[in-house]
């Protein structure tokens, strides 16, 4: 067998195998991160329906977009450990079918403290589910291949925010239907596709690839010796460390990635549920213009995302990439804030172009740096943590919204932060010794400690 490295594409049955991940199980992710991004994130798109119905002013209504990722840091980690027990195929599913059932639940708000409980569940009920799927990944294909396969799931939040606005318009002006307000089937028909998707998918996931009757014998025992064989070399150059939400959080490097990814998760969401505002500021709008015009940063994304994966999957230099997407939002969001509405969404389109870019070359740099042993508790805390962002953002973009009736200084804050990031990035060392304490052992020892320190074993994943 060849191991597969940078630039070098994988020969015979392992060629064969990727090929079929990347067709089966990767369109599948993609579909479940669609159904993801959009219920989380549709609100925006009812925020000046919620104000009229229910008296949501816009800090509440930032309050409550905040909240959810209050419940994702909470419930993130013992989320991952329960897949531990339960596996993948389970796991994935039932987060899938419970966000679901929580977003179509969203009907039935009443007030802002209704709002607030069923944001809370809703993050309650999706936590766990992208550094489930990072991990499963990263138990199934060599680093080699992660970024274009990360690219390709990841794909499934930039279609969900490109067709949040053309879905959502239509469903809001269904309003009086069946005596529904149009905000609350818009709720009900996306939160009940979500359900659908995560019953498909326990029938389509596998939890581990000898069970993948859709791989030969042959490319079971490739795609096996060639993760094995990566994971091995990596615990004998660094021999074996502790693996523990504490043990992570005490390492600099995971620090140092929680803030850049901190940085990129607020920029997300703060674009995510302020961008329909901020179009609203071109004249001329209504609720269908207003979602096709929000579409646009999210279409350029998508090419955007996919050209810095390849280019970083190709080359394996992946931190400057990092760096020059950090910057483009930077400069992005700095001049959405000083310019008229027309440029703010042209201005918004680079940012989005950056900070949309940046988990499919982001992840891999973790993945490849950091100790196989530690890999599924750090994607865990890191994801967490930086999703604490998420409430950050969208919370002070509406308070500044209150006091100033305006987004530019949130902006201009965003675009502070994600410059800070872009030069902390430079500090990054890839696949460099953790520094923990370890001492060196076999690579067979190395198997047996990791699925007594705490970890997701591959087995599960």
């Amino acid at each position: 067998m060849t191991s597969p490295t940078n630039g070098t594409a994988p020969s015979g049955p392992l060629s064969s195998a990727v090929g079929k991940i990347m067709r089966r199980v990767t369109p599948l992710f993609a579909v479940m991160m669609m159904c993801n991004q959009l219920n989380r994130s549709n609100i925006g798109y009812a925020e000046t329906h919620l104000e009229a119905d229910l008296g949501i002013g816009a800090a509440a209504y930032g309050l409550g977009a905040g909240l959810f990722f209050i419940a994702y840091f909470l419930f993130e980690v013992p989320s991952n450990l329960l897949m531990k027990r339960f596996g993948a195929k389970i796991w994935l599913s039932r987060i899938c079918v419970s966000w679901g059932i929580v977003s179509a639940c969203m009907l039935f708000a009443q007030g802002p403290v209704s709002f607030y409980v069923l944001r809370f569940l809703l993050g309650t009920a999706e936590a766990g589910f992208v550094p489930a799927v990072l991990y499963y990944l990263t138990t199934w294909l060599p680093n080699a291949y992660r970024g274009r396969a990360n690219a390709r799931y990841a794909v499934g939040a930039l279609v969900a925010f490109s067709v949040a606005g053309p879905l959502s318009g239509p469903l809001l002006g269904m309003d009086g239907v069946l005596g529904l307000r149009g905000w609350q089937w818009m709720f009900l028909v996306e939160g009940g596709m979500s359900v659908a998707v995560g019953v498909f998918a326990f029938f389509r996931l596998d939890a581990r690839i000898e069970e993948a009757r859709w791989l030969t014998g042959d490319e079971k025992r490739e795609l096996t010796a060639a993760v094995a064989a990566e994971e091995d070399e990596h615990v004998r150059r660094h021999g074996i460390v502790e693996s523990s939400v504490w043990s992570v959080l005490r390492d600099r490097r995971i620090l140092l990635f929680v803030f850049v990814y901190f940085t990129v998760q607020m920029s997300i969401y703060a674009n995510t549920f302020w961008l329909p505002s901020i179009v609203r500021g071109i004249k001329g709008t209504n609720d269908v213009t207003v979602g096709l015009l929000s579409s646009v940063p999210w279409v350029f994304a998508i090419a955007a995302m996919f050209l810095l994966a390849r280019r970083g999957d190709r080359t394996g230099r992946r931190k400057p990439l990092l760096v020059a997407a950090l910057c483009a939002a930077s400069v992005g969001s700095y001049l959405a804030a000083v310019t008229s509405p027309w440029l703010a969404l042209a201005m918004l389109t680079l940012a989005a172009m950056g900070f949309k870019s940046i988990s499919p070359i982001f992840w891999p740099i973790v993945q490849r740096t950091v100790h196989p042993m530690m890999i599924g508790v750090a994607i865990a805390v890191i994801n967490s943590l930086a999703n604490l962002g998420g409430f950050v953002a969208p919370y002070g973009f509406g308070l500044v919204q209150q006091q100033t009736g305006s987004t530019q200084w949130g902006l201009i804050a965003l675009a502070v932060f994600s410059l800070i990031a872009a030069l902390a990035s430079l500090f990054i060392k890839e696949d460099q010794d953790s520094g923990l304490s370890r001492k060196k052992e076999s690579p067979q020892t190395a198997a047996r400690l990791r699925l007594s320190a705490g970890d997701i074993p591959t087995s599960n994943a």
